[in-house]
């Protein structure tokens, strides 16, 4: 089967389109025929921290597709079920935090930018039916950490406002659905005018340019709730504008890792600040409830052959997207 692999080199030097072994099914496994699969920044940070020691690698956390053959002890499934991957391992339930051990489909195990991929047949679920295979492949990792970061760890209510700096991403694109789905304000911030007017056009009722200053720009608006996936560029901008008592999400730090604050403005406004990272098994089940009851599809930017992956991934690299890219596969 063709996949892409990263091996031989570090970085996107690393990144080949070549002939691989198809996986073989153990008893607990479904194998699925991709139809399409769906890029994410992880997949950059993926090609930077996998080392050639630890051998080939097929990137990829989003799939979708087919199941063309299942294992001894499988009994949910049967072949010719259409199904989306769920990519987090080993995280069945809700809780505060991902439980030891938790990882990501495509590092360490091989992941979705391929023809065929087997996983166990607990980490498939059926492809919600009104999605076409480019947006149930483009669906899991994004959506899933929307859904976690603005329901179970935002907490989010109708009427709430919302602030998303940085709007594009595949992430922040779902946030945006959700919140105009359950009747929450939705501001949104950019350095692409562009994209602001593609905001608008799903919903946002506030878009303003990043490097504007937010204070003036905000007046007379109450935060309730910030979702912050930039980091040092934005966060302390962030923390100005949220209402006394609000809360700022925070799933990212595209531009740095490390953020200064005024702790004493911190105490004093009685902030609360929480990580969140991805999503549990459960919160998967109810997200894909949720869009299919809200009719929610992805925003899809471009999808790629996968022959095509050194333009993906250099498209990906700019952040030239609004919503969702990724590959067209069978």
């Amino acid at each position: 089967m063709k996949a892409i692999v990263h091996k031989d080199q570090e970085g996107l030097d690393g990144l080949n389109y070549e002939d691989v072994n198809e996986p073989n099914v153990a008893s607990n496994q479904v194998k699925v025929q991709l139809k399409s699969s769906g890029m994410n920044r992880r997949d950059l940070a993926v090609t930077a921290r996998h080392k050639v020691e630890d051998g080939p690698l097929i990137l990829g956390s989003d799939g979708a597709g087919i199941i063309t053959e299942v294992g001894a002890e499988v009994n949910e499934w049967t072949i010719g079920d259409e199904v989306v991957i769920n990519p987090g391992l080993g995280w069945s339930n809700i809780s505060e935090a991902p439980p030891e051990g938790f990882e990501i489909l495509g590092m360490p195990d091989d992941g979705t930018f391929s023809e065929y991929i087997v996983m166990d047949q607990n980490h498939v679920e059926k492809k919600p039916a009104h999605l076409s295979w480019d947006e149930a492949g483009v669906l899991p990792l994004a959506a899933l950490t929307a859904y976690r970061v603005l329901f179970t760890r935002g907490k989010v209510q109708k009427g709430d406002t919302v602030m998303l700096p940085g709007i594009g991403s595949g992430v922040l694109t779902f946030v945006l659905k959700y919140c105009k789905a359950i009747g929450a304000r939705v501001i949104v911030t950019s350095r692409s005018e562009e994209k602001l007017e593609k905001a608008k056009g799903l919903g946002a009722d506030v878009a303003i340019h990043t490097n504007s200053d937010w204070n003036e720009e905000l007046k007379g608006e109450s935060i309730d709730l910030l979702i912050e996936s930039i980091g040092r560029a934005t966060f302390n901008k962030s923390l100005k504008v949220i209402r006394k008592g609000g809360t700022i999400v925070t799933f990212g730090a595209t531009t740095d890792d490390q953020v200064e604050i005024d702790i004493r403005h911190f105490f004093y406004g009685q902030f609360n600040l929480l990580g969140s990272t991805m999503g549990s098994a459960e919160e998967f089940r109810s997200m894909l409830d949720f869009i299919e009851e809200n009719n929610i599809k992805p925003e899809l930017d471009q999808m790629f052959k996968l022959s095509e992956y050194q333009e993906a991934f250099t498209y990906l690299r700019d952040s030239k997207n609004f919503g969702k890219i990724g590959f067209t596969i069978n």
